[in-house]
């Protein structure tokens, strides 16, 4: 999972032409740490994952859409899906829909 939202922030980022160095300062981190989240080698936590959205201009589900789309193919092939990966899934679902639920609360305010 952690592989899958890596390169879809990498290739978010080198279409909006940003360097890995700008994306680090931006949110804060070391570019050899925002380097291992974009290569899966580190998680990513939601509040990391939003700052990346805003910087990038596109939506925390623009981001995480390659998870809905990998199931489906991963199924399609045969592969079985270890419990560790589906409750990283859910934990990463209930993370977007409760920073989803919290933005709607603050656009109506």
């Amino acid at each position: 999972m952690n592989e899958l939202l890596g390169s879809r922030i990498k290739a978010l980022r080198t279409a909006k032409g940003f360097t890995q160095e700008q994306i680090a300062e931006r949110i804060g981190v070391s570019r050899q740490k925002y380097a291992r989240i974009e290569n899966g080698a580190n998680s990513i936590t939601l509040d990391i994952l939003s700052k990346i959205a805003e910087i990038l201009d596109v939506t925390v589900g623009d981001i995480t859409r390659v998870l809905d789309e990998t199931p489906v193919i991963a199924y399609r092939a045969g592969e079985s899906a270890s419990s560790e990966k589906i409750f990283d899934m859910l934990d990463l679902f209930y993370a977007n829909k409760h920073m989803y639920d919290k933005l709607q609360r603050k656009d109506m305010i």
